[in-house]
């Protein structure tokens, strides 16, 4: 079977709105670390991760043979009918890692779920179905994670079941904020919450969600201690804070293990997903015991935190801590941020490098202007594969590369990609500016 073959046989049974990377799409048929083999025959450093998911990396013993031994019992699944070792241990983790007072935990699939779920539960909780939101994010694919997205690519249908307001974004280079610096933006930003609950809505708001970093948003993020300020405002009447952590979590951000810290702020529910199982099926949400306890009805989920993805769940949590994977998200996220913002400060293209940690994002914009350049995205993208680099992108305009490499990156393959992503803007730049 040839790639062709592949292609053709995916268009005839894929929905046209899944997209698939590349000119020539790529089959990844096996990895090792932080790099991955295509049915090309070529093997690439991974700066994505499967949209990073695969936090730890490729063909980890230490997650693997977990999951293994889970499978040798042969109880693969059995529901939360009945007591699952692996998913209360996992659960006794979480609730002491969140940070969260008489913290509860409910496990999901995905992220999208999970944040269906934070949705659910904040709205019994309130008996309202007013939810705050924020421009340029994206919480998940479903109903009412859908209508809290606020990024129009990703927002299928106008129609959802709650009632969304949403707040500015923390865009720094042509948001409606940007030309203010950290303090003032924040002093804005309140005073348009302020605005917002006495205008926009019925007063009695259930919750608040945002995520501490954009993600498909391009890894825009507001000043640090935007958050804290607006609980101040959110507790005058009750309000919840649902931080989505689907991407940030777990140390990503280096200089916090969840990137809710670094607002001085404590979340009523947060929620988790993508690397938590690196790879495997594992999302959920944790928050408050009273918040978890809304639901006066029978409800559960019939493969959410089953004992192989729990297994996974387990070894993950404690690579993470074990290993100390914050520092080193700190560390190798330094060698790339810091080496970026030197080395392509000349590079016409190249509008900001932002992100915190292993989040990169490099926004990329038409040569002495702010307007999004989306073909020297993909030419840069392209680039980036030929050289032995695979990345991602997004943002609102779609001329963001987004990074989001494993947590295990090492120093020399940090610089390794580094020498990737300048060589690759490089070329383009001139290609644009020829």
């Amino acid at each position: 079977m040839t790639s062709d073959d592949l292609l053709a046989r995916h268009r005839a049974v894929m929905p046209s709105w899944m997209p698939i990377y590349y000119e020539e799409p790529l089959e990844l048929v096996s990895g090792k670390g932080r790099r991955v083999t295509g049915a090309d025959g070529r093997e690439y450093l991974d700066f994505f991760g499967g949209v990073l998911t695969n936090m730890i990396g490729y063909d980890i013993p230490e997650i693997t043979d977990p999951v293994r031994r889970q499978l040798d019992t042969g109880i693969v699944h059995t529901s939360t009918l009945y007591l699952i070792r692996q998913q209360v241990e996992l659960a006794e983790k979480i609730a002491r890692l969140s940070g969260i007072p008489d913290a509860k935990v409910f496990f999901t699939n995905s992220g999208t779920e999970a944040n269906e779920t934070a949705l659910l539960l904040a709205t019994a909780y309130r008996r309202s179905n007013q939810i705050l939101a924020v421009r340029n994010s994206y919480h998940g694919r479903t109903y009412a994670t859908m209508g809290i997205t606020g990024h129009r690519s990703w927002s299928a249908s106008s129609l959802n079941p709650l009632n969304v307001t949403f707040l500015h974004s923390g865009d720094r280079l042509r948001g409606l904020l940007a030309h203010l610096d950290d303090d003032a933006h924040i002093d804005a930003a309140v005073a348009d919450l302020r605005e917002v609950l006495a205008t926009s809505t019925a007063g009695d708001v259930a919750a608040l969600i945002a995520e501490p970093i954009q993600g498909v948003g391009g890894f825009v993020s507001a000043p640090d201690g935007l958050f804290g300020a607006y609980r101040k405002v959110l507790d005058e009447t009750g309000i919840l804070f649902i931080s989505d952590e689907v991407q940030t979590g777990w140390g990503r951000t280096g200089e916090h293990f969840w990137g809710y810290q670094a607002h001085g702020v404590t979340p009523d529910l947060l929620t988790f997903a993508k690397g938590i199982g690196n790879g495997f099926a594992l999302a959920g949400v944790v928050g408050r015991a009273d918040v978890l306890d809304a639901i006066d009805v029978v409800s559960f989920s019939t493969f959410g935190g089953n004992p192989v993805s729990a297994a996974a769940g387990n070894a993950v949590v404690d690579y993470v801590l074990n290993n100390d994977l914050q520092a080193n998200a700190a560390r190798t996220g330094a060698i790339l941020h810091e080496g970026l913002a030197a080395r392509t400060k000349d590079l016409g293209i190249v509008g900001e490098v932002r992100g915190k940690g292993l989040m990169i994002g490099i926004e990329l914009i038409e040569p002495g202007t702010t307007r999004p350049n989306s073909y020297a995205t993909v030419r840069v993208f392209e680039e980036c594969r030929r050289l032995g680099l695979l990345v991602g992108k997004g943002g609102l305009y779609g001329n963001t590369l987004r990074m989001g490499p494993p947590l295990t990156l090492t120093d020399d393959e940090a610089r390794e990609g580094l020498d990737i992503l300048v060589e690759a803007l490089t070329i383009v730049d001139g290609e644009v500016q020829a």
